[in-house]
């Protein structure tokens, strides 16, 4: 793939970088990417990704912005405030780079729509608050083959693991936590308050781990199996390994 003068200027910061290079640029230039969830973690994941130059990024949330959003979620201006997540997300990406092509979804993803979702998917970035939906999530990239990292965030702490359960050996998110979480009960930040830039370390770390993937082995191994977890009081940052659950039923049978 050829760059043009302008595509070789942006990218120039990556380019020079004997581990990525224009190898590794041209990599992330024909990945697609979806990014699940555009909030306090898929706003800023999101704007790293396209800030890397990944060619074609799909983005799925079916919320509206809020007032109180504007706090951490940083795609985000006032004057989104009651416009649609997706349509708004699409709109930045536009505005910041004509060259990268959006898809959207304003749909609530479920176990029975999530395979259309991720069809010719490289990888997913899942930042969504709820369980439900990142088990269905989970499950479908499994199914279809596709990585997955999974990021979350509250108060102070956040984590980011990457998982390919679909591969002989490693994990996935449902073999992380198991099957009691399918349904929609978790904490939320309403509740329990959250860092605005705690939501930004996480985000920023997942798409970091993405663009860590999509140009394997240049930057490293995936790491697959792996969780990250971040405590923005201490700050520290830890490494737990996550075993794979020979009767997990996302991807016993993988």
């Amino acid at each position: 793939m050829n760059f043009d003068t302008a595509r070789l200027d942006r990218f120039a910061r990556h380019i020079v970088l004997p581990e990525l290079g224009g190898t590794g640029q041209v990599l992330l230039n024909q990945a697609h990417v979806l990014v699940m969830g555009l909030g306090g973690i898929g706003s800023p994941a999101l704007q790293y990704l396209a800030g890397a130059g990944i060619g074609t990024l799909t983005l799925v949330d079916d919320d509206d912005v809020d007032m109180s959003n504007l706090q951490r979620q940083t795609i985000y201006t006032e004057r989104d405030v009651g416009h649609g997540k997706a349509v708004s997300a699409r709109r930045w990406v536009a505005n910041f780079d004509k060259e990268l092509a959006v898809n959207i979804s304003d749909r609530r993803i479920t176990p029975e729509n999530a395979p259309a979702v991720l069809e010719g998917v490289d990888l997913v970035l899942d930042g969504t608050d709820n369980f439900a939906t990142r088990l269905a999530v989970s499950d479908a990239c499994v199914a279809a083959g596709v990585p997955l990292l999974a990021a979350a965030v509250g108060r102070f702490q956040g984590q980011v693991g990457a998982f390919a359960g679909h591969l002989e050996g490693e994990a996935c998110y449902r073999c992380f936590v198991g099957d009691a979480f399918d349904a929609e009960d978790c904490d939320t930040c309403a509740e329990d308050g959250m860092l605005g830039a705690m939501a930004g370390w996480a985000g920023t770390f997942a798409a970091m781990q993405a663009i860590r993937v999509l140009v394997a082995p240049q930057m490293g191994e995936p790491l697959w199996s792996k969780l990250h977890l971040m405590d923005g009081l201490a700050p520290s940052l830890r490494t737990l390994n996550i075993a794979k659950d020979p009767a997990c039923k996302g991807c016993s049978h993988a």
